[in-house]
């Protein structure tokens, strides 16, 4: 099995530059997208619905044309839901948010298998003056973890998607003069540190814990990839129980039509 991650900054704008349909030659089994900022609706059919792939999404439920989720699959899901489960959120109340409820915004949408849940998520960006940095050390970061350990009792837990953080000095190109902005945090680290010590495997890093030079974003403003002066910013994490059927994990780094290039991993 061959699943697929992408932060496509706007699906519709990544059709139309027709990079969209090609990445279904690479015959994933799975494909899950990350900043739709599409409603379904507004998709044309050929692209809801892909040949041979059953299609889920996720739209924000008070913003349009922001954030939002999909799920591409060729097996049909035992089940699939939206957002955090209503205890959690009734734990961990987002309401309050200046910028609005995350768990509005079409931020998750969870699979379930046979033999594990997949989670596609779009994590909440702590902004550049660090105005949701407090929302993500306090309420989200915690509430996704509760939630994949919550799942976890039932079976083994995949999640992919754009964590907005880079985890290590070695996940950005230049960690020093990063150092604390938004993306680098100390407080967003150790979110994935949390993430690790309960049992979750960074798969990129299992397979290649010291390469360098490997990124999934690049300011498109300053033609950042051009230089590769990127960041490690989406990941793949599975359940330690399961990174034994992990036969490898990569980044497809020339693969273009959005500021984040799509990952993958093989079962």
């Amino acid at each position: 099995m061959k699943i697929i991650s992408w932060n496509t900054n706007g699906l519709r704008a990544t059709v139309k530059q027709g990079f969209f349909t090609p990445l279904f030659e690479e015959k994933p089994d799975i494909v899950c997208l990350q900043e739709t900022k599409v409603e379904p609706e507004q998709l044309p059919d050929e692209i809801k619905n892909i040949p041979n792939y059953y299609s889920f999404f996720s739209a924000p439920k008070n913003k349009k044309g922001y954030s939002g989720v999909a799920i591409y699959s060729k097996e049909k899901p035992i089940s699939i839901s939206e957002g955090f489960q209503k205890g959690i959120l009734k734990k961990y109340n987002m309401e309050k948010d200046r910028y609005g409820d995350p768990s509005l915004e079409g931020r998750m949408l969870t699979a379930e298998f046979k033999n594990f849940f997949l989670i596609n998520v779009y994590t909440p960006n702590s902004k550049r003056d660090l105005s949701r940095l407090k929302l993500r050390e306090k309420l989200w970061d915690p509430a996704f973890l509760e939630y994949c350990k919550m799942l976890q009792k039932k079976k083994p837990v995949i999640f992919c998607g754009d964590i907005n953080v880079a985890h290590t000095p070695i996940d950005l190109a230049r960690p020093k003069e990063s150092e604390g902005s938004h993306g680098f945090t100390k407080e967003e680290r150790e979110g994935i540190d949390k993430i690790i010590s309960a049992g979750f495997v960074d798969t990129f890093r299992h397979f290649y814990p010291t390469e360098t030079g490997a990124y999934t974003y690049w300011d498109q403003l300053s033609r950042a990839r051009d230089r590769n002066i990127g960041w490690r910013i989406d990941y793949f994490f599975a359940d330690k129980k399961l990174i034994g059927k992990i036969k490898n994990a990569g980044i497809m780094s020339d693969y273009y039509g959005s500021d984040h290039c799509p990952i993958w991993i093989e079962i």
